[in-house]
């Protein structure tokens, strides 16, 4: 199992209705996408938020909550958030929304030069 199913359904149902919303298999489990940049996911039994660099610190300072390193060197900016933090709707809405603000409010990506 690379990913918890039931937890990526439930991230599937928060998610719903939104624009832009696309799905991923990545690094061995499911990120969800936003327009083509990952804002959150699932890996094994963990949530995978992306808070940015800025919220990264003090993130790190809630109930389990730890560096993503699945390379073995930390990303920056990104948090494996634990089952324990995202038991009850509420609480994983709140990483989700996190994870999105944070995305959203990153600068569009210059289109690919073709060939």
């Amino acid at each position: 199992m690379a990913y918890d199913e039931k937890l990526a359904g439930r991230v599937r149902l928060l998610l719903k209705g939104r624009k832009g919303i696309s799905e991923k298999r990545m690094f061995g489990g499911l990120a969800f996408m936003l327009g083509d940049r990952m804002c959150c996911g699932v890996l094994k039994e963990d949530f995978v938020a992306r808070i940015g660099p800025e919220a990264y610190e003090s993130a790190l300072d809630e109930p389990h909550v730890r560096p993503m390193d699945f390379t073995g060197r930390p990303i920056k900016g990104y948090v494996y958030v634990g089952p324990e933090s995202t038991r009850n709707d509420r609480s994983l809405k709140a990483w989700i929304d996190r994870s999105i603000a944070f995305t959203v409010s990153l600068a569009k990506k210059p289109a690919r030069k073709t060939r």
